[in-house]
């Protein structure tokens, strides 16, 4: 498995939407919700169009087994509204193409991430870079680890430094300033 990192630019971020917009609505929302929940890629192929049509999302991780409620931003509510407009209920949000009703694989999911990625010359992504990409600018906008820490469900703040790859920028900006 391939380590990857989140998005740090926001002008990125603008473009590989707007890339996966042409493509299809789907892989625009897959992004999206990635990007504005913090959710792991195995939660998000679960969600069904009943799941969206409140102000949060009620999980149950598949990871960790734990109940989790996780507040929507309001822009990801409103994309959602326009999304599931004409969706049955207990329709998959990202269905796959094969199939009635079946939810989008993983292996799809990182392809059409990966295919975005490498449009615009990312070589580190993957399905995780979404979650890490909300944490990493969760981060950057509240500067609360303690917060992210407990969205992300992580047990040590260091670890979620590193998760997020804020200890990389520090080490990054730590050498550049370096002189003898």
């Amino acid at each position: 498995m391939n380590f990857v990192q989140p998005i740090r630019d926001p002008d990125m971020i603008l473009f590989i939407k707007r890339y996966l917009k042409e493509q299809s609505e789907r892989n625009y929302m897959l992004f999206v919700t990635g990007i504005n929940s913090g959710l792991r890629i195995s939660d998000i192929l679960q969600l069904r169009v009943r799941d969206v049509k409140k102000t949060y999302f009620n999980i149950i991780e598949i990871k960790t087994g734990k109940k989790k409620r996780i507040d929507m931003t309001p822009q990801l509510q409103k994309e959602f509204k326009v999304y599931i407009e004409g969706k049955e209920d207990h329709e998959f949000l990202f269905k796959s193409r094969v199939g009635l009703n079946k939810p989008l694989s993983r292996s799809m999911a990182y392809k059409i991430l990966r295919t975005a990625g490498e449009r615009f010359g990312l070589d580190d992504i993957g399905t995780h870079t979404m979650r890490k990409t909300f944490g990493y600018h969760l981060y950057k906008q509240t500067g609360d680890v303690a917060l992210l820490q407990k969205i992300l469900n992580h047990s040590d703040p260091a670890f979620t430094l590193r998760y997020i790859g804020i200890s990389d920028d520090m080490m990054n900006k730590a050498i550049k300033a370096f002189k003898i």
